[in-house]
């Protein structure tokens, strides 16, 4: 369903940057760059922690009433997000101004670096986005074009949503539990090549300078704001360069975590928008209603399914909310408090075995419903039933040994393993 870059752009990548996964952590380089990043999350976890305990020290927790749904707008420079973001507000129905990174970060600084294609620091960033976000009119949703940049603001986006989630989970079923909904985080990049990058930044150049020039020669109008990286082109592709190197290898970190967008802006501004309205709406079929989520949502996510399997998945789960509520809900404890304890246990292994007796199971869909819900928080569940006889009394005039029949529920659950490495 996603574009991809061009075959020459992957080719390079594999060439020269291995992947995490292949790279030797034992080299020099390796470890090297495994250290930047433990560096990177640990700046993140300091920078986030540090902004809530701000937030709830100024206006209280219980006042921290967040989007229900936010759209974390990037693209390449010149790809059109400006254009873009209207369009995404209409079709969404937000109506409430997008949220500019760029114009909020007005400090001369600030301004400095951006002149020179760089970007501003994560902690100021980070706070002016959270503040803003608070602002009771973004209370339906939310688009934020310019954020995250960086992978430490990539981090910090995780740590924000898993903390929306934990206040989810902390309220439901209490008079509060309107004001912390679900999270619904979209990352929507637009993409375009640097060519074709730097050719439409040096016009967008062009075409400010000569309406200021119109502006100037008749008196009528207002200047634009002229980027110097709009006039040169060498400034132009350290621009593009930042943006691959920053911004887009640090979001597509986030493809496994939340809903990610991938626009190809090549073409006519109509043209982008159909494929803007293609892919939110595959993407809406995915997500569950908010009641089932708030069901399943305390436990432990493993890892994403597939995109298909996830579509009738996801339907399934929903039917049980809707029309099992009840059974579901018993399912649901019944995996919270027996089952995840004992998979917890074996978190090293990533394989477990759960014997069950529980009378729940008698029904076939209780079966069903452990089976889908292991299966959507990234497990694998599969279940064996086995009858067995066992001594039930003794007959007391022939002494004869009366069995009954009982059923043993065993449960094979099996998830990504906890790989420990030891030293030489």
């Amino acid at each position: 369903m996603h574009s991809k870059l061009p075959k020459k752009t992957d080719k390079k990548k594999s060439e020269e940057s291995p992947s995490d996964d292949s790279r030797d952590r034992s080299s020099p380089k390796g470890r090297s760059k495994k250290k930047v990043e433990d560096l990177e999350v640990k700046d993140a976890q300091l920078i986030f922690q540090t902004l809530w305990h701000e937030l709830e020290e100024d206006v209280g927790a219980e006042n921290l009433k967040f989007p229900a749904e936010i759209f974390w707008l990037n693209g390449s420079p010149g790809a059109g997000k400006g254009t873009q973001t209207a369009f995404i507000m209409e079709f969404r129905d937000l109506t409430e101004k997008p949220i500019i990174v760029s114009e909020m970060l007005k400090s001369p600084e600030a301004k400095e670096k951006m002149d020179a294609g760089l970007l501003a620091g994560d902690r100021e960033v980070t706070k002016l986005v959270l503040r803003t976000l608070l602002d009771p009119c973004y209370e339906s949703g939310a688009i934020v074009d310019g954020y995250p940049r960086t992978k430490t603001q990539v981090e910090c986006l995780k740590l924000f949503h898993g903390r929306l989630s934990e206040l989810r989970t902390k309220y439901l079923g209490t008079f509060q539990e309107e004001q912390f909904p679900k999270p619904r985080f979209h990352i929507i990049m637009l993409f375009i090549d640097e060519e074709e990058s730097v050719r439409r930044q040096i016009l967008r150049g062009q075409r400010t300078m000569e309406h200021n020039a119109e502006v100037e020669a008749s008196g009528v109008g207002e200047k634009r704001e002229v980027r110097k990286t709009d006039l040169e082109e060498d400034a132009a592709h350290r621009r593009y360069k930042t943006f691959k190197e920053s911004t887009y290898d640090s979001l597509t970190t986030l493809r496994e975590v939340f809903h990610y967008h991938f626009i190809n802006a090549h073409g006519t501004v109509i043209e982008v928008q159909q494929r803007i309205i293609r892919e939110l709406k595959y993407q809406s079929s995915l997500e569950l209603d908010e009641a089932t989520y708030d069901r399943i949502s305390s436990i432990p996510l493993a890892q994403k399914l597939s995109l298909h399997a996830r579509q009738v998945l996801v339907h399934r789960l929903d039917s049980y909310e809707k029309f099992h509520s009840e059974l579901f809900e018993q399912v649901v404890g019944l995996i919270k408090t027996k089952f995840i304890p004992i998979v917890d246990k074996h978190s090293i292994s990533g394989l477990a075995y759960i014997n069950s007796e529980d009378p729940v199971f008698e029904e076939p869909l209780a079966i069903a419903m452990l089976i889908d819900v292991f299966t959507e928080r990234g497990f694998t569940a599969v279940v064996d039933i086995r009858k067995m006889e066992v001594p039930s009394r003794i007959d007391p005039k022939s002494y004869e040994i009366i069995n009954r029949s009982k059923k043993v529920y065993r449960v094979r659950i099996n998830f990504p393993g906890s790989k420990i490495r030891r030293g030489l």
